[in-house]
């Protein structure tokens, strides 16, 4: 595949205008000197609209595009699964837990931790993230997104690196989560006019121009297998995604950790002007997953009809981007640039947050530590987790099947544990220190244990285990503790839960927007 020059003027044309909006909205006032809330958390002054968009755009990546199209091409609807639980997941994180976030005027996630167990867990949780968003996310999307430039571009994959990783720092170095939230906007904008292109396209292809409801409606006739939303136990997938046990086991554990816990994912909310704009720029990102299926599915349930004999699964994407004309190509090749950049900021964001606020100014706090040496501070870390990860990239993401597991197994290990302490954490005022730490072991243990021995379950299911074995064990150290309340806990009457008229309206159309499809689908 090669750009034409209309594409390549499209796609320069983009990242000029990337970086001059950024430069733009991350100006301070004259006088003003940027400090370390400015940097790190926009100076809590996000609006509703730019949160929704940020969390979409800091979610959405080059493997997601590429692999959920690919899913789409080998297993079918059922994968949009990912995407339509999350929508409930936000929801009930908006309206339970951004509200003692906020009023625990936290920087970090580690930050809370501390502020309800003690230091320990907070350091133990910053290295964690740390070393995921460093070894594991920022090199796979570097690595993935470096990929899928070579595939769809030509382009070698170690100036593909530089190129992404350049833009990354261009705009977001100096701007800090202002300039990436802001930004974010345009990101997920292209990114769904881009999306739709291709959709619109495929299907326009599969009905000989007649048009896309008549390619949908034969796409429902050719292929009604790629439309089971939940796959039996005979079905070759079924690993992947295991039968009702999606709607009611580990899925949960993951869009919960992921969109409750995740620093790269929270700081966009803890960084809103307000909790009411919050909790409507979380309601606004739930619609927008329940839309993201239909430009990043269906492609690849085309691509199953339209090229069937694809080698490997993940290329059905790049193959319908085949079908557009030039300009359009660019626009959505600008597209898939958009949702790597904007998910390399948002990490980088947050480890420069993590390291700066959770390990930095932790360990050197009885120094009086200028607000100027935390903005530098942040920036230099951003830049060496980029120059490391682009260094470890290749080495450990030989190729892209191994890529993808690598990213789901390792998480995996620790992310029934990280819900169990939040959880806890949140909700049960008896939680200790010991049980967190305990909750932490027990996790990566017995999901190692469950890997090694227990591979023939499904990985959803196996995550779902250790969440309960964690979970156990925290309360039985908690209650052998016999402690009583903790000092740090979190009182829940304290806090007003209510949500305003237009979230619970906002919430009740999700809602029935999803039993439409699963109803219809099943």
């Amino acid at each position: 595949m090669q750009l034409a020059v209309l594409d390549i003027t499209v796609v320069a044309a983009y990242c000029i205008g990337l970086v001059t909006i950024a430069s733009l909205v991350s100006r301070e006032k004259k006088g003003h000197q940027k400090g370390s809330e400015d940097y790190f958390l926009a100076g809590r002054s996000l609006p509703w609209w730019a949160i929704g968009a940020s969390l979409i755009a800091a979610n959405i990546s080059a493997e997601q595009i590429i692999g959920m199209t690919g899913s789409g091409y080998a297993i079918g609807l059922a994968i949009a699964s990912y995407e339509w639980t999350a929508a409930i997941a936000l929801l009930l994180i908006g309206k339970y837990f951004i509200p003692i976030y906020l009023e625990k005027n936290i920087y970090t996630m580690p930050e809370f931790l501390e502020k309800r167990f003690d230091h320990r867990v907070r350091v133990l949780l910053a290295f964690f993230w740390l070393g995921v968003y460093v070894f594991v996310n920022l090199t796979s999307v570097l690595y993935l997104g470096a990929l899928t430039i070579e595939i769809v571009a030509g382009v070698e994959m170690v100036y593909g690196m530089l190129f992404l990783a350049g833009l990354s720092l261009a705009y977001s170095l100096y701007g800090g989560l202002k300039a990436v939230a802001y930004t974010d906007i345009i990101q997920v904008a292209i990114l769904i006019v881009g999306g739709i292109a291709v959709t619109v396209l495929s299907l326009d292809k599969l009905s000989d121009g007649a048009g896309v409801i008549a390619g949908f409606t034969y796409l429902l006739d050719a292929a009604p297998e790629k439309f089971d939303m939940i796959l039996a136990s005979d079905h070759p997938r079924y690993m992947d995604l295991p039968g009702i046990s999606v709607l009611v086991g580990g899925l949960w554990i993951a869009q919960f950790s992921y969109w409750g816990f995740n620093q790269y994912i929270t700081q966009r909310a803890l960084a809103a002007k307000s909790l009411k704009e919050a909790q409507k720029g979380i309601a606004f990102a739930a619609f927008l997953k329940l839309f993201m299926p239909f430009i990043v599915v269906i492609p690849g349930i085309a691509a199953f009809l339209l090229v069937p004999n694809l080698d490997v699964s993940d290329k059905a994407y790049p193959e319908m981007m085949k079908l557009l004309p030039s300009g359009l190509f660019g626009l959505t090749f600008a597209a898939l640039i958009a949702a790597i950049v904007s998910s390399l900021s948002s990490m980088t964001n947050s480890i420069s947050t993590i390291f700066t606020m959770d390990i930095y100014r932790s360990t050197f706090h009885h120094l009086d530590v200028s607000e100027k040496r935390l903005v530098l501070i942040g920036r230099c870390a951003s830049l060496v987790a980029l120059i490391v990860a682009m260094l470890v990239a290749r080495p450990l993401l030989g190729d892209l099947d191994q890529a993808f597991q690598y990213i789901q197994e390792f998480t995996g290990f620790f992310t029934p544990g990280i819900l169990v302490i939040f959880l806890f954490g949140l909700f049960w005022r008896k939680a200790t220190a010991h049980s967190a730490l305990t909750a932490a072991v027990v996790s990566v243990v017995f999901s190692l244990a469950f890997k090694l021995w227990l591979d023939q379950v499904p990985f959803l299911d196996r995550m779902g285990l250790a969440f309960l074995l964690s979970a156990a064990a925290a309360i039985a150290v908690t209650l052998y503790e016999k402690g009583g309340d903790h000092p740090k806990a979190i009182r829940l009457s304290d806090f007003d839960f209510s949500t305003s008229a237009g979230f619970n309206i906002s919430s009740l159309a999700v809602l029935l927007i999803l039993a439409a499809f699963y109803i219809a689908w099943w």
